[in-house]
């Protein structure tokens, strides 16, 4: 029974805890004994409050039993990123300067994940400060992958990515500003979305108008992805504007259509490109996976063509929307301990105070070109469709990637270009799991739909998912390997 619990959807779960046939104290149990059992291979989980989630999970099952109203994650148990505030609970951010940090209240989603009724169990690894997307700090060293516990698991939301994988919960909360949902999704095998902007609001008390880093959802199903945005999307005072999505916008994709068709991919049209226009390199390995199943698209009626968004500008953009952004939250912290924070950190702050009018005169009206050429690009099809990650998991030893294909990395950056430029469109994108390499090794397709279209996003991506069920194959991890 328990393994099975481990591998239930959050969507088979709730439908147990309604029923009656689990309780949540049954879930938090196998949770928790997961976590024990992985946990010295993989280190995703990274601070736990086993005796707080159990009293959690008795009231959660006392709601149950006494017919009360149940929220939609009613008595799942769930890790948070270790960047996402929780309340009495150690919140580091992956940096030796917060090691002892706990926080008096929530951050937004967490508020909202627990509102519909999570059990809050303990955190994630992330890299310090998100940073990149190798997820390893001095505080909790290193996250590797369930598929191969030698190399990365990706980031920054790396422990939540190695989490779903190795079975210790269904679903979960992490954010992207360069990829840190979607190459942690890539490198494990799951799914990782990020949305729209303001779909799920981030609120920033230094900048309201805040919009490359993105919270979103990671899960090993897309429906779970959609049961995620029921219970979290949806407004809030702090932004200015209001997303047009809410909560309810999501509950459309749930249940899955009977028979499991919605009418896959009929008639969509999608523009393909394995290095954006750019020449970006790609490793062999991964382009040979995806290739080998760029037929499933046309296979349900989709009508694929190789082409590409004009992201010409959008290296500029993102560079330097995120150094603005580095320098405006962590400058404080770089400016008091500069020998304490990585080094990658350090440069991002740095090139962020280098800049000056002229470069954000200049990446202003870059960034108004690149969303003429986003609406041009969809004027003409539906979907983008690429690789998520440029590598497969590598080396865990590794900070980065040196090189790829070849071309060497200049800056910690470079191998995530595939990420980041979508990034800089602000558009939605998810990752979706597209199959293994011969060594087994996990790699993924980046999805990618115009603003606020993320509903047809995940419905698109849960047919290629039906087709291919990749998500379903598990790890072969056990408590006996070691990285």
């Amino acid at each position: 029974m328990a393994d099975d619990l481990l591998e239930a959807s959050a969507v088979e779960l709730t439908r147990m805890i309604r029923a009656r046939e689990v309780s949540s104290r049954e879930l938090v149990e196998a949770h928790l004994r997961r976590i024990d059992q992985v946990t010295p291979v993989i280190n995703a989980v990274v601070t736990l409050d086993p005796e707080g989630a159990m009293v959690a999970a008795r009231r959660a099952d006392e709601v149950t039993a006494a017919g009360g109203e149940l929220g939609v994650l009613h008595g799942v148990p769930m890790t948070h990123k270790d960047t996402h505030r929780t309340r009495g609970m150690r919140t580091t951010q992956g940096s030796t300067v917060f090691r002892d940090q706990v926080p008096h209240q929530d951050d937004l989603v967490v508020q909202r994940l627990r509102a519909a009724g999570v059990v809050t169990t303990g955190k994630n690894n992330v890299p310090e400060f998100a940073a990149g997307s190798h997820t390893f700090n001095d505080v909790f060293g290193t996250t590797t992958n369930p598929y191969a516990p030698d190399r990365s698991a990706g980031g920054s939301s790396g422990g939540l990515g190695a989490a779903l994988a190795a079975r210790i919960q269904p679903l979960g909360d992490g954010s992207d500003m360069g990829g840190s949902l979607r190459i942690p999704a890539s490198f494990c095998n799951v799914v990782g979305f990020r949305p729209s902007y303001g779909v799920i609001p981030a609120p920033s008390p230094l900048d309201a108008w805040q919009w490359l880093g993105r919270i979103g959802p990671m899960a090993r199903t897309v429906q779970d992805i959609a049961l995620f945005m029921t219970a979290v999307a949806g407004p809030v005072d702090e932004l200015p504007l209001a997303a047009p999505l809410t909560g309810d916008s999501f509950a459309g994709l749930l249940p899955e259509p009977a028979g499991g068709d919605d009418g896959g991919l009929a008639g969509v049209r999608i523009g393909y490109s394995p290095d954006f226009g750019l020449g970006i390199p790609v490793e062999r390995p991964v382009r040979e996976v995806l290739e080998a199943q760029l037929g499933v698209f046309e296979d349900l009626g989709a009508v694929v063509e190789e082409a590409t968004i004009d992201l010409r500008e959008a290296d500029r953009v993102f560079d330097a929307t995120r150094a603005m952004h580095f320098a405006a939250h962590l400058g404080d912290v770089v400016r008091a301990h500069p020998q304490e924070v990585k080094p990658e950190v350090v440069w991002n702050v740095e090139r962020g105070w280098e800049l000056t009018a002229g470069d954000w005169i200049a990446v202003t009206a870059a960034r108004t070109r690149l969303q003429r050429r986003v609406r041009e690009f969809f004027g003409r099809y539906d979907l983008f469709l690429s690789p998520t990650a440029q590598v497969v998991p590598f080396d865990a030893t590794l900070r980065y990637p040196a090189e790829v294909a070849g071309v060497p990395s200049r800056t910690y950056l470079d191998w995530m270009r595939s990420a980041c430029v979508i990034s800089a469109t602000g558009l939605p994108a998810l990752s979706v799991p597209a199959g293994f390499t011969p060594e087994g090794l996990p790699a993924g397709w980046q999805l990618v739909a115009d603003h606020y279209d993320d509903v047809r996003l995940l419905r698109w991506a849960g047919a290629y998912e039906r087709a291919t069920g990749f998500a379903g194959r598990p790890p072969a991890l056990s408590s006996s390997h070691r990285p």
